[in-house]
């Protein structure tokens, strides 16, 4: 029985093995023989080094590394008495002029950045400019006829599509890693909450050290830089992150002109648009970005955009949440007029938007009067008129403060909560309870409106139906 089921074995499984090889060649399975030949020489190990003292951001101390690694890597010079920190990432050269692009992580406080090439010769690299808001930076070489990588046509990619990572993992030089698009346009916000970057998800496996290398296509064109993983254990779990080719050009270009990157900047708060304030706004589904606040003097104040505008087309690119305005608007060079699509008062109309410039070191968020009391009967909400403190607290010009809302009431089901600032229903105006009950009476049976309210501070619409 023993040999019988051994037999079994191998029949199976060199029936698999034949079922594989004649897979790929039929060209089911993809040949990354070619792509790595050719790339290899372009990608580029990045050693870093920092007296600072503070661990680099995202970079590999080899402290981290395992002991019986740790004889792959070399560092430079010996050990001092203070020792430097030591980090390592990956990065690709764009031209034979020496311009190198890696993440801005791996550089970020770098006192001294060494370039080394899959030949072994080994360059001291200048600091040309960085991004953090997009996590990319440009550096530069004294060489000449290197090797290049070519950078793909932007829009391209398709979920589903393979793609390959060359770098150097833990410091394991031009290691290749392969998977495919299992996502596009995810949204990343950073620590600033900023989000400019749409960031491409794949299931290539990325670990420490992979970082600012080159994402390919099956024809050899680099279509990311990777930047992130998510991971509980330190190291890949199937999920990791790219910056798209349309970000990285847009980015190296102003680096290597300005030495720093002026995004499009349009000036408002947004939300996304959940069921209820699509009906309440007229719209079939759910789509685009809810504009909640308007800054003052901004390019969309200059357009005419107001509080409660659902933006649903942005340069003729469709705005499905509004998590892809910003990537869409910070692409824009400033100073470029475009058409905008919104929806107002339930109807549509385009309005022309001058898009303005928001700098690298500029910084925008973008996240008891004199009546009695009143309870909104058809609402459920006992409100007030804000007092000239709440006014200026939360910098608006008028609305009602809510003291209590009445349990399974319409307020209730849609989530007002007490102390919540009620400035807009509908597109009406809210700065006195004589104007909010004028505002409810007119409200239809059974009928959604938008309610705009401040919530600690923020800003935000939430959609109510009143009861048929």
């Amino acid at each position: 029985m023993k040999l019988i089921a051994r037999l079994s074995l191998i029949v199976f499984t060199s029936c698999l093995l034949a079922l594989s090889q004649r897979a790929v060649a039929a060209g089911e399975l993809p040949d990354f023989r070619g792509i790595v030949s050719d790339n290899s020489p372009a990608v580029v190990k990045i050693i870093v080094e920092s007296r600072g003292g503070g661990d680099p951001h995202g970079q590999l101390d080899p402290e981290d590394i395992p002991e019986y690694l740790r004889r792959f890597f070399e560092f430079r010079g010996g050990p001092p008495q203070q020792r430097p920190r030591m980090g390592m990432g990956s990065g690709f050269i764009i031209s034979t002029d020496g311009y190198i692009v890696t993440n801005n992580h791996v550089v970020e406080g770098a006192d001294s950045v060494l370039v080394r090439l899959i030949d072994r010769r080994e360059f001291d690299a200048e600091i040309i400019g960085t991004d953090p808001r997009s996590d990319l930076a440009l550096l530069r070489v004294e060489a000449s006829d290197l090797p290049v990588v070519k950078l793909a046509t932007a829009g391209e990619l398709d979920v589903g599509e393979w793609v390959l990572a060359i770098g150097s993992p833990f410091g394991l030089d031009y290691s290749v890693t392969a998977g495919i698009v299992s996502a596009k346009g995810r949204s990343l916000p950073t620590e600033n909450n900023e989000n400019y970057v749409p960031f491409i998800q794949t299931d290539v496996a990325i670990n420490p050290g992979n970082s600012g290398g080159p994402l390919f296509n099956l024809d050899g064109e680099v279509v990311g830089v990777n930047s992130q993983i998510f991971t509980r254990s330190g190291g890949s779990i199937g999920l990791s992150f790219a910056i798209p080719v349309s970000v990285v050009r847009n980015v190296v270009e102003q680096l290597k002109s300005e030495g720093r990157v002026t995004r499009g900047w349009l000036g408002v708060t947004i939300q996304d648009v959940d069921r209820n304030l699509a009906e309440s706004f007229g719209l079939k589904r759910p789509r685009g970005a809810l504009v909640v606040q308007v800054a003052e003097d901004s390019p969309a104040d200059k357009a005419g955009l107001r509080d409660g505008d659902v933006i649903i087309t942005f340069d003729g690119k469709d705005i499905p949440t509004s998590s892809d305005l910003p990537h869409v608007v910070g692409l824009i060079e400033p100073g470029t007029t475009v058409p905008v699509e919104i929806v107002r008062d339930q109807k549509r109309k385009t309005i022309k938007v001058t898009v303005g410039g928001l700098d690298a070191d500029d910084s925008y968020a973008l996240s008891t009067g004199g009546d009695d009391g009143d309870r909104g009967g058809r609402l459920g909400l006992v409100v007030e008129t804000a007092s000239p403190d709440v006014l200026e607290r939360w910098g608006i010009n008028g609305g009602v403060v809510v003291r209590d809302v009445v349990s399974s009431s319409p307020a209730a089901e849609a989530g007002v909560l007490p102390g919540d600032v009620i400035t807009l229903i509908g597109s009406t105006p809210i700065k006195s309870v004589a104007a909010m009950d004028k505002a409810v009476e007119k409200l239809k049976d059974g009928a959604s409106v938008p309610l705009r309210l401040i919530r600690r501070g923020s800003p935000m619409f939430i959609g109510l139906k009143l009861p048929d």
